[in-house]
């Protein structure tokens, strides 16, 4: 459910709660279009996912490889140190700007509750270690670029993010780790200015992949 008490699902087994508003569509009338892109299933019992409507009925492969054909060249990248439930928030916003890819560092297995099943339409790419990730990012013209605020840093809107960029976020509680902070070429902060020590990861991630999206997809 949705924060304005919408319900969405991403499969076709769908039971909307007593009270909210249904979104989505009901079961297709046949005879069916015949169109590959189409899902029988989801033709047969209705789509109540949360996709944009023109993805109404359209398999999970279909849809991501419409996807596929306009992605961003921005990829983000995220330490998975303790199992932090903005992950999926990242993932979700990372796919409603339908970025490159999404890179999990460090543990394998990740809090997927928050994605609402977004991590389908987006290429996840594992690496164990932030060498690992340097190595990635090195072997395809990427830039690694920390959302943090060490002393190098500078103020997001007065940078200009590399096209080829990966942008690298750590966890809520301690932030980008020392390790993979190191091989950062660079480190951009969000300037505050109330008596928070620090906003939200996820909050953060969003915003910063905005500011990308304002640079270079225009």
């Amino acid at each position: 459910m949705t924060a304005d008490g919408e319900n969405t699902r991403d499969d076709a087994a769908y039971q909307p709660r007593p009270g909210s508003r249904v979104v989505g569509v009901g079961p297709m009338a046949e005879p069916w279009p015949e169109d590959p892109r189409l899902d029988p299933a989801l033709l047969a019992e209705g789509d109540h996912r949360n996709v944009l409507d023109k993805y109404r009925y359209w398999s999970v492969e279909a849809i991501k490889a419409d996807l596929d054909a306009s992605r961003s060249t921005l990829h983000i990248a995220i330490e998975n140190l303790e199992h932090d439930l903005n992950i999926g928030s990242i993932v979700r916003s990372g796919n409603a700007f339908n970025v490159g890819g999404v890179h999990i560092v460090g543990r394998h297995r990740w809090n997927k509750r928050g994605a609402l099943v977004t991590d389908r339409y987006v290429d996840i790419h594992y690496h164990p270690d932030a060498q690992s990730l340097a190595e990635w990012a090195e072997g395809n013209g990427y830039r690694l670029v920390a959302v943090d605020n060490p002393p190098s840093s500078t103020r997001l809107e007065e940078t200009e993010l590399p096209e080829n960029c990966l942008l690298v976020f750590g966890q809520e509680s301690t932030g980008i780790s020392p390790e993979l902070q190191a091989v950062c070429g660079q480190a951009v902060r969000i300037e505050q200015y109330g008596s928070t020590r620090s906003m939200n990861v996820a909050a953060a991630a969003a915003i910063a992949m905005h500011w990308w999206m304002a640079q270079h997809r225009r």
